[in-house]
């Protein structure tokens, strides 16, 4: 057994640090969980494999020997042990929930609960993002069509100023300056 971490001491920083993204879904892989929960990898892998049955495909995935080679790519030193020959699990938001059940130790169901926090925390700040993206693009078309506005005001201007530019015809009563 691994010394235990109290999750109160682990800034969110690390947590979000080992979250990657994976066909679409932010996932933490066994590895971190394992350091994080306390216990270790084999044991972790070992829990998962005895209770397939609460890991759907959308809880836990097995990364391809590709992805694994883009997640290595990613460190330029390798820790040694960190990798092992085995592919890695990769857990959603979902599936880290199911693993705290399946370990049943203290220090991972808090763990648990605080990455299910940090999860919560970055959805809320994708969400802001979004609206505040939307209305910056609000802001935008605003922009654009007073932009368009002023183009057309200026054409005007330009054209007033063309017309008085050619000499005019007088008009009116004429007196001959000849007597």
């Amino acid at each position: 057994m691994k010394e235990e971490i109290s999750p109160t001491v682990i800034p969110n920083e690390i947590i979000i640090n080992k979250i990657y993204l994976f066909r679409g879904v932010k996932v933490m892989l066994d590895s971190d969980l394992a350091e994080l929960f306390g216990v270790e990898n084999r044991h972790l892998k070992q829990q998962v494999r005895r209770n397939t049955e609460r890991f759907p495909k959308n809880f836990m995935f097995e990364l391809t020997k590709e992805e694994n080679e883009v997640l290595r790519s990613q460190f330029v030193i390798l820790e040694q042990g960190k990798y092992s020959k085995y592919l890695p699990f990769a857990f959603s938001e979902h599936g880290i929930l199911q693993l705290s059940n399946v370990l049943k130790s203290k220090q991972a169901i808090d763990m648990s609960i605080k990455i299910i926090d940090v999860f919560v925390q970055l959805r809320t700040m994708v969400l802001s993002n979004t609206e505040i993206r939307l209305e910056v693009e609000k802001i935008k078309k605003k922009v654009d069509n007073q932009d368009k506005n002023i183009e057309v005001i200026f054409r005007y201007f330009d054209e007033l100023l063309e017309q008085k530019a050619q000499p005019r015809n007088e008009i009116g009563f004429k007196i001959s300056k000849e007597k």
